[in-house]
């Protein structure tokens, strides 16, 4: 295995399974007093996510020393994704619909949470009211929003920045092209989406996997 996988599969927790499983982290903070064109940012944002039901796309994730794997991410909501990783990474991100799934081929294990108690569950609940959560963040740049979540309950969550950038074509006329995620040990962790394609056939096999461990021990 190459230094770039060695040093992934170093840094992949708990905490950083929820860093990058976020377009995602619109998760409860407490409300944070905006100008009403911060508000109107933050709807339009939300709103654009909502708008999403099926989602391929390709994704790179970066760690804070420049390290990248790439991979497929698939979404169908509600409650469904999927980050499949390049092969040689030999390791999986599965929602679905019930919890959220890290496989690790490799070692044979697999570690999962319930998606609802998961930042990722704000994506992926279409009952969570996640539109005054969060802030806007100013980019000079009218094309561009920039929305950071805290979770100030969950500081494991840590900070993520979803950067939206407008697009006609897209759902809701904006598209998330990037997410930023800073741990609570302040592992920094980018994941950045292109070939983004809405209203793709998505099938049940999509959110399936392969159970890599011992019969006996599960």
């Amino acid at each position: 295995m190459n230094h770039t996988l060695k040093t992934f599969r170093s840094c992949v927790s708990a905490a950083a399974l929820a860093a990058l499983s976020i377009p995602a982290v619109l998760a409860p903070v407490q409300a944070i007093a905006a100008s009403p064109e911060d508000a109107k940012q933050l709807d339009q944002a939300v709103a654009a996510l909502r708008a999403i039901d099926t989602l391929k796309a390709d994704f790179v994730q970066t760690d804070r020393s420049g390290q990248s794997v790439s991979g497929v991410l698939t979404m169908q909501r509600p409650g469904k994704i999927r980050f499949q990783y390049q092969p040689s990474a030999k390791m999986l991100i599965v929602g679905d619909g019930n919890a959220l799934n890290f496989i690790d081929y490799e070692v044979r294990q697999v570690q999962r949470w319930p998606i609802k108690n998961s930042p990722l569950g704000a994506l992926l609940d279409p009952n969570r009211d996640v539109a005054k959560f969060g802030r806007v963040l100013q980019t000079g740049n009218p094309n561009v929003t920039s929305i950071e979540v805290r979770d100030r309950s969950h500081p494991e969550y840590g900070v993520i920045t979803l950067i939206f950038t407008r697009k006609p074509s897209a759902p809701g006329g904006l598209e998330l092209t990037y997410w930023v995620a800073l741990d609570s040990q302040n592992k920094r962790t980018t994941i950045s989406l292109s070939n983004q394609r809405y209203g793709v056939p998505v099938t049940a096999n999509d959110f399936r996997w392969t159970d890599p461990r011992p019969k006996t021990r599960r």
